[in-house]
């Protein structure tokens, strides 16, 4: 069983923000599935897919960015996933436009949902996808993660969203995660 979480904000209007990333990559794997994110439960939109007899919990958190702790942590619960069956996509800042870092474990680095998700499971160790969104240059970063890609952003962000769909399929398919760290960082 495993659960892979997209974070971003819900509603129209941040749909196809920067910090709505997460929530692209979970919209992109469910569409591959035929999955939709109808039930909602936990503070989330959630959807299964069956993949070789084993459950892939798709989620969405209803909750802003700087709470999704709390969805992660009662859906962590009520389904009883182990941290190495956890999967969290999230935006980067420090990473170059569409670049795709996965990780084993570590510190929230100034991301606030990741900042949430540590408090609420009470450790850093799950795994996480990260997509570069770059740093603003010329405006505050709030305006920045909450506003769409422009056009040479957008086909960044898309080719990296493909790199993370085929690191994702290898991780559900049972790949070591330091072999996938390798063959996809």
């Amino acid at each position: 069983m495993k659960m892979i979480v997209g974070l971003g904000n819900p509603g129209s209007q941040y749909a196809k923000t920067k910090h709505n990333v997460g929530f692209m990559a979970i919209d992109r794997l469910a569409a591959h599935f035929g999955v939709a994110l109808t039930k909602q439960e936990f503070n989330a939109l959630t959807g299964v897919a069956w993949v070789a007899g084993e459950k892939v919990l798709l989620v969405k958190p209803t909750t802003f960015m700087n709470d999704s702790g709390r969805a992660v942590g009662q859906l962590k619960a009520f389904y009883r996933f182990e941290d190495t069956e956890i999967m969290i996509i999230q935006d980067d800042m420090d990473m170059a436009m569409g670049r795709l870092r996965l990780r084993a474990k570590g510190s929230a680095g100034g991301h606030n949902g990741i900042k949430s998700i540590i408090n609420v499971l009470g450790t850093q160790n799950f795994y996480r996808a990260k997509i570069g969104i770059q740093h603003p240059t010329h405006q505050k970063v709030v305006d920045w993660v909450l506003t769409p890609f422009d056009e040479a952003g957008q086909a960044a962000i898309n080719a990296g969203l493909d790199h993370l769909q085929a690191a994702l399929l290898d991780w559900i398919d049972g790949a070591d995660f330091a072999t996938l760290m390798n063959r996809y960082n």
